[in-house]
C-alpha cells in the first residue's frame, strides 16, 4: 500500500489545498465572529438587566415611608407593571431587621407578584446605602438575580430595612438563547455565501491553469510548437518564459543540424583527397596527408566552438565578469608574446561590466582578438571597456600597420587572412564574428588612434542584481 499524501503535500491538487484552507478560515474566522457577538450581546442584556433591577430598587427606596404607629408603607406603587402580576417573575420586598426593641421580621413589606411568598436572601448586611447583588433559588427551582439595599428611615433612624428587587434570570437567558439561535442562522447562511464565493472563486482563479494544461498538453503531442493565447498577469511571464524556452531549445535543435550538415560538408573534400591519395600513394603522400588532416582540424574545432556557442547563448542567469577575463588574457599574451614586450593598458569606464554569457565563449572572442592585436602591434596596446544600458562595449587598439578599409570586410570570414606570410588558420576572426552574431553583439574593425587596426566589440550586458 503506498504511502499516504499529507494533505497540503506537493502532490495534491492546488484547488483541493486553496479549497480547504478557504474553508478552514471561513469556519474559524465566524465562530470567532460569532462567540464575540454573542458575548457581547450576553454582557448587553446583563447590564441591561441590572440596570433595570437598580431603577426599581431606587424609586423603591424613594417611596419607603413610615407612618404615625411606626410602620413602613410606600407612598407610591412601583411603576413596573409586572410586579402586580402573580409570580411574573419581577418582585420586590422590604425586610425589618432586628434590633433591641424588635426582632427581625422577612417581608413586611412585599409585591403582589410574589403573592405569599417570601424572598430568603443570605444573612449578610451590606453597609446603609450600597448596594449588594446575590443570587438565590426559590423554593420551585426558579434562579432569581437579587439587589438589595440597606437603608435606615429619617422617621426611625434606630431602625434598619433591607430593600430587595429581584427578578428571575430567564430575563436574560431567555433573549441570549434567542439571539445565539438567529445568530448561528445568519453566520451559517454568511458562511454558506462565502463558501459558494470561495469554491467559485477558486474554480473561475484557477480556470487559466487548465487551459495553459491543455496548451502544454498540445505541445508535447507536437500539434503546436508553443503556448498561444493571452493569460492573466500572473501567469503571462511564466507563459513567456516557456514559450523563451521552446524557442531556445528549437534554435538549438536547428542549428545543430546546420552544423552537421555543414560539418560534413566541410571535411568531405579532405576526406576525398585523402582517399584519392591512399589509392595512388606518393613521395609526396605524407605532406598532402598532414595538409587534409590539418584542414580537417581546423574545421571541426570551427564547428564544435560554434555548437558550444548556440547551446550556452540565451540560457537564463548565466553572467561572466569581464575584467577578470581581460586581466589573464592580458597576462597569457605577456607570456606568450614576451620577445616583443607590448605595453599593453586597461581601463575600465564606470562601474565593473559583467557579460551575459558563457565565461568560455567570453575568452574565445576576447582570446582571439587580443591575439590578433599583440600579434600586429609593435610596441603597444590599448583596451578600454565600458558599459552603457544594456550594451557591453569593449575597444582593442594597437599601434600595428593596420588593415585597409576594403580588408576589413572579408578578413571576417572562414579561412581569410590578411597576411599569409604570418602565422595563423585564419578562423579566428570567423569564430569570433559568429559568436557575437549568435549573442546579438556586433564586431567593427576602424582605424585606431595608435595608426593600427581597432577592434569595436558590443555584447550584451547582464542587468545588476
Amino acid at each position: 500500500m503506498p504511502p499516504l499524501t499529507p494533505l497540503f503535500g506537493p502532490a495534491r491538487s492546488l484547488r483541493i489545498r486553496l479549497l480547504v484552507g478557504t474553508l478552514v478560515w471561513i469556519m474559524v474566522t465566524i465562530a470567532i465572529a460569532g462567540w464575540g457577538l454573542a458575548e457581547l450581546f450576553r454582557q448587553h442584556v446583563a447590564q441591561q438587566f441590572r440596570a433595570g433591577l437598580v431603577a426599581q430598587l431606587d424609586q423603591l427606596t424613594a417611596s419607603l415611608s413610615i407612618d404615625q404607629a411606626g410602620q413602613p408603607f410606600l407612598s407610591a406603587p412601583q411603576s413596573d407593571p409586572r410586579l402586580r402580576r402573580p409570580y411574573s417573575g419581577v418582585y420586590w420586598q422590604i425586610d425589618r431587621l432586628g434590633n433591641a426593641d424588635r426582632p427581625a421580621l422577612p417581608g413586611v413589606l412585599r409585591s403582589r407578584s410574589l403573592w405569599d411568598d417570601v424572598l430568603k436572601v443570605p444573612e449578610d448586611t451590606p453597609p446603609d446605602g450600597a448596594i449588594h447583588e446575590d443570587q438565590i433559588t426559590t423554593a420551585d427551582g426558579a434562579h432569581l438575580g437579587v439587589i438589595e439595599r440597606i437603608v435606615s428611615p429619617a422617621e426611625q433612624p434606630q431602625q434598619s430595612y433591607r430593600l430587595i428587587v429581584a427578578a428571575t434570570t430567564t430575563l436574560i437567558t431567555g433573549p441570549v438563547e434567542r439571539f445565539n439561535g438567529m445568530l448561528a442562522w445568519s453566520l451559517g447562511a454568511l458562511g454558506s455565501g462565502l463558501l459558494a464565493a470561495a469554491v467559485a472563486q477558486v474554480f473561475i482563479g484557477l480556470r487559466p491553469l487548465g487551459r495553459l494544461r491543455r496548451q502544454l498538453a498540445s505541445v508535447r503531442e507536437g500539434s503546436a510548437n508553443g503556448i498561444e493565447g493571452d493569460f492573466p498577469r500572473e501567469v503571462q511571464p511564466l507563459v513567456d518564459d516557456f514559450n523563451d524556452v521552446l524557442s531556445h531549445n528549437a534554435r538549438i535543435v536547428a542549428h545543430a543540424r546546420t552544423q552537421a550538415g555543414n560539418l560534413a560538408h566541410a571535411i568531405k573534400t579532405p576526406l576525398s583527397v585523402l582517399a584519392n591519395a591512399a589509392s595512388r600513394p606518393g613521395p609526396q603522400l605524407p605532406q598532402l596527408v598532414a595538409e587534409q588532416v590539418a584542414a580537417a582540424q581546423r574545421q571541426v574545432d570551427y564547428h564544435l566552438a560554434r555548437a558550444r556557442a548556440v547551446g550556452s547563448t540565451g540560457v537564463p542567469g548565466v553572467r561572466s565578469p569581464v575584467r577578470s577575463v581581460l586581466d589573464s588574457l592580458i597576462r597569457v599574451m605577456d607570456h606568450v608574446y614576451r620577445d616583443k614586450d607590448i605595453d599593453a593598458t586597461l581601463s575600465i569606464d564606470g562601474s565593473e561590466p559583467v557579460f551575459r554569457g558563457e565565461q568560455q565563449d567570453l575568452q574565445e572572442m576576447l582570446g582571439n582578438l587580443l591575439d590578433n592585436a599583440w600579434k600586429w602591434a609593435e610596441r603597444r596596446v590599448d583596451i578600454r571597456c565600458h558599459s552603457h544600458d544594456k550594451t557591453l562595449t569593449v575597444l582593442i587598439d594597437d599601434d600595428g600597420p593596420g588593415l585597409a578599409p576594403k580588408l576589413r570586410q572579408s578578413v571576417l570570414g572562414r579561412g581569410a587572412r590578411a597576411d599569409e606570410r604570418v602565422a595563423g588558420t585564419g578562423l579566428g576572426l570567423a569564430i569570433v564574428s559568429d559568436l557575437v552574431e549568435l549573442y546579438g553583439g556586433s564586431l567593427n574593425l576602424e582605424s585606431a588612434p595608435l595608426g593600427g587596426l581597432r577592434v569595436r566589440l558590443t555584447l550584451p550586458v547582464a542587468a545588476v542584481s
